[in-house]
């Protein structure tokens, strides 16, 4: 597994970006988030050693996990980022995307049918971004698609938007300030998950989480722990 941030720096874009830890930790080291400018890793899939191999390993690559690779500003930057993807189809890029509705500007030329090493994953947060961004996002000609709802704020309903759907990442919130996690909301997107028989994934619960009327805090440290142990995740039956 490798990660690749070809630039740096985000603005956030929906409900869920309130409690972003891209911008705490960079708050913490005062640094503008805001300010979007490319990495020296920019190039970093194309980079070759002496003996002509690339340096990046074939296999799994988790694509901007800082920023959003849809980001407006940069759009300048990402068709070249396209041709190195691929140029490495040795390698299964990854992206998440709260941009989803920019999709049709940032497409490279040749995809009409879509790359068969790219999983694009979109985030929603509550039944209004859902809906908004998941009605874009079923019409769309994309190989392999998965959506993430993290941080889960409210109840939603995506049943109907899960046909060619590969997973489901479920979460909850991260902060001292962080918006409760009901876990029936969780266990409620699972039974979706499997009518349309759809991997489920728990990835973590909220720093406040509501189990059986109870709220619960957290430790982040815990999270993953504690999501994990719920045993809850689903694997599609083929």
């Amino acid at each position: 597994m490798s990660m690749w941030n070809p630039w740096r720096g985000c603005k956030k874009y929906s409900e869920g970006c309130l409690h972003c830890y891209i911008h705490k930790g960079d708050l913490k080291r005062h640094i503008n988030t805001q300010d979007i400018t490319k990495t020296k890793d920019f190039y970093k899939p194309i980079e070759k050693l002496k003996n002509g191999q690339y340096k990046m390993k074939s296999g799994m690559v988790y694509v901007c996990f800082s920023t959003d690779f849809f980001i407006e500003e940069a759009d300048a930057w990402r068709d070249e980022c396209w041709k190195m993807i691929k140029e490495r189809q040795d390698c299964t890029f990854l992206f998440l995307t709260k941009r989803i509705d920019r999709w049709e500007v940032c497409l490279p030329e040749d995809w009409p049918e879509g790359y068969d090493h790219v999983v694009v994953c979109c985030t929603v947060e509550n039944q209004k971004n859902a809906d908004h961004k998941l009605s874009i996002f079923k019409t769309l000609p994309i190989k392999h698609k998965c959506i993430t709802a993290q941080p889960l704020l409210e109840h939603i309903e995506i049943e109907k938007y899960l046909d060619d759907i590969e997973l489901v990442v479920v979460g909850g919130e991260s902060d001292i300030a962080a918006r409760p996690l009901n876990y029936d909301w969780v266990l409620d997107l699972r039974q979706q998950c499997i009518r349309k028989n759809v991997n489920f994934e728990f990835r973590q619960c909220g720093t406040y989480t509501i189990k059986d009327g109870k709220m619960y805090k957290v430790q982040t440290k815990d999270l993953i722990k504690k999501a994990k142990s719920a045993h809850i995740d689903y694997r599609r039956v083929t």
